[in-house]
């Protein structure tokens, strides 16, 4: 019996996942396991959020969504409540990463940074096609972020929840500041 393998937190929106997403970043890598993906940040401008930006793991950032900007002609809709997604800056900084996921020589275990797998990203096709192959590649660990189910549910959301490879952690005021060695213990028992 081989333990879950994928670990995805979920919780309310600004509880802080992605803040334990990037402790778990820092202690993986100390530990020796590649760590490669993205996360997503707020921008603020004038004490207001005004969107997200993609950040890859090498370093790499650009836009995710912006306040009201209009959708480029000839471009399709992606809204998010205020926000207009830009699915090309998305899909240029995040594909690449995804499908260069592979294990080297499959001798290591690596970790792949997902955060997030919300509803601004699910607009993209290639993108959740590139999440489960992700998921589906021996010797990848997906280290990943998923919503709170509300409203209409996300397919892509539902489908990794039920995953048996998954293990999903609810993240909250109360427990955050003491998940993070849960979280990366799975992760490492994973690597046998």
């Amino acid at each position: 019996m081989h333990m879950a393998q994928h670990v995805f937190l979920t919780g309310s929106p600004g509880v802080g996942k992605t803040t334990l997403i990037q402790k778990a970043i820092t202690v993986l890598q100390s530990s020796g396991l590649p760590v490669d993906g993205f996360y997503t940040q707020e921008v603020r401008q004038g004490g207001k959020r005004i969107g997200f930006d993609v950040v890859t793991l090498s370093g790499a950032q650009g836009p995710l969504s912006r306040v009201g900007s209009q959708p480029l002609p000839g471009k399709a809709d992606c809204r998010v409540g205020q926000y207009e997604v830009d699915l090309a800056s998305f899909e240029q900084l995040v594909l690449p990463v995804l499908r260069n996921a592979v294990p080297s020589c499959g001798l290591r275990h690596r970790v792949c940074v997902i955060d997030e797998v919300g509803k601004m990203e699910l607009f993209s096709q290639p993108f959740i096609q590139a999440v489960r192959q992700t998921l589906s590649t021996p010797g990848i660990i997906v280290l990943g972020t998923i919503p709170v189910s509300r409203g209409k549910p996300l397919a892509l959301v539902e489908e990794i929840r039920k995953r048996r490879d998954v293990k999903v952690f609810s993240v909250t005021r109360e427990n955050r500041n003491s998940l993070l060695p849960d979280i990366v213990a799975v992760v490492q028992s994973s690597r046998s």
